[in-house]
Parts: structure tokens; sequence; C-alpha cells
């Protein structure tokens, strides 16, 4: 599982430093792809695997669940971390989520999420009021 917030650099060659808490996780590989709120998602392989076997199951006569995979699996890139921990993030994914040089890197369960640290702020502090003042249950059986 995946816990917590990290704020690392982007060096000048698109490269992130795993955070370490991630690293013995991510070894065996990762995949990187375009998420929600214009972040970016990093699964280990087993969990994309597992994830793509699910969104199969969708039928092809349905347009949204055709567009959502095409645009889900066409940004997707396998990765492994060099000796240092680092992973190459490529252009377009940077692009798509607007990734300069300040990072947040959360994590968020199943997978990690890497965002541009301003965007990251901003979700926050919106969310953090909404979060604290809910009284209803969002997640059935959580809390």
């Amino acid at each position: 599982m995946f816990l917590g917030t990290f704020e690392p650099k982007l060096d000048d060659k698109g490269r992130l430093i795993l955070p370490a808490k991630y690293r013995d996780q991510l070894a065996d590989g990762m995949v990187i792809t375009r998420g929600q709120e214009r972040c970016l998602y990093v699964f280990e392989v087993d969990e994309f695997m597992q994830m793509q076997e699910q969104a199969r199951k969708a039928p092809l006569s349905n347009k949204e669940a055709r567009n959502y995979l095409r645009v889900f699996l066409s940004g997707a890139v396998d990765q492994e971390p060099d000796r240092q921990g680092r992973i190459s993030i490529p252009a377009n994914l940077r692009a798509y989520a607007g990734l300069d040089r300040d990072l947040a890197v959360i994590g968020a369960g199943n997978r990690v999420e890497i965002w541009d640290l301003a965007a990251w702020n901003t979700f926050l502090e919106e969310q953090e009021a909404a979060f604290a003042d809910r009284d209803d249950e969002i997640i059935p059986g959580l809390l």
C-alpha cells in the first residue's frame, strides 16, 4: 500500500527520484499513465494488469468506456527505476500533468500519484474543507 506525501524535484532530463518508501514496491517495474485531475498514476505492474483485465470486461459497444480506455492506455508507459531510484517521465505525460520542477508525489493506496506541487496544494486546499465537513457516507462502510 502506498501512503504519504513527498515533494521531490524533477531534474532537467525529466527524471524523478522515487521516494525511498516506494522503491521496494516499484523495483520490479511500474506503469505510469494519465490520471484524473491532471495528475499521473503510477501502478505496480501486477495492479495495472488487474485493472486492464477489469477494463476488458466493458462492452465494446460502450463509447464512453472505449474513449476512457483509449486515453488511459495510450499514455501508459512501463518503467523500471535505475540504480539511484530514478524514473523518466515522458514529455507527453509531463505536459498532460503540467509538471515542471516542483512535484508532489502522494500515496493513494493502490497507486502513487504525481502532481505539479502548486496544483496539488490547490486541489488539497479545496478538498480538505469538504472532507472535514462531510457528514454522509461517501464510501459504503468506511467511517
